[in-house]
């Protein structure tokens, strides 16, 4: 009567991964907007071929992290904390010492923090390249233009 059909469901691989280039300058963005632009970079969601299960995520570079805008009075009352392990070392500082000490952190806090919390958080972090001031290493890449 009828006859059966073999359906086979093509499941994508690691091996289709094919990394694009994004260059944002910081500059011209707050944290927060900036943030949620690369986070679905990262994550691999601007992509056809996403899925949830597998890294399709792309590469991106961040230049003057020193002059990124915050809105309000956040400079002085955003709180950063860090802790050593040990009873009673726990630092604060806000974020305007923090952008002084290390602006890097600020913009790699602010994405870690709006990624999935699964075992692919760190390989999408490491694809994460911020740079304090206008030049940075890679320039034989070929970028592609967001904004």
């Amino acid at each position: 009567m009828s006859e059966k059909v073999l359906v086979s469901t093509k499941h994508k691989s690691n091996i289709d991964i094919k990394r694009d280039w994004y260059l944002f300058d910081a500059k011209d963005y707050r944290l927060g907007r900036l943030a949620a632009l690369i986070a679905p970079i990262l994550i691999g969601k601007n992509k056809t071929k996403y899925s949830p299960h597998l890294d399709f995520g792309d590469n991106v570079i961040v230049v003057n992290a020193r002059k990124i805008k915050v809105s309000g009075r956040k400079k002085e009352e955003k709180k950063y904390y860090r802790h050593s392990g040990y009873i009673g070392n726990l630092k604060e500082e806000n974020l305007a010492a923090l952008l002084k000490r290390k602006p890097e952190d600020v913009i790699i806090k602010a994405v870690n923090n709006m990624l999935p919390k699964n075992r692919l958080q760190t390989n999408r972090l490491k694809r994460l390249h911020i740079f304090t001031d206008d030049k940075h290493t890679f320039n034989k890449v070929k970028f592609k233009n967001i904004k």
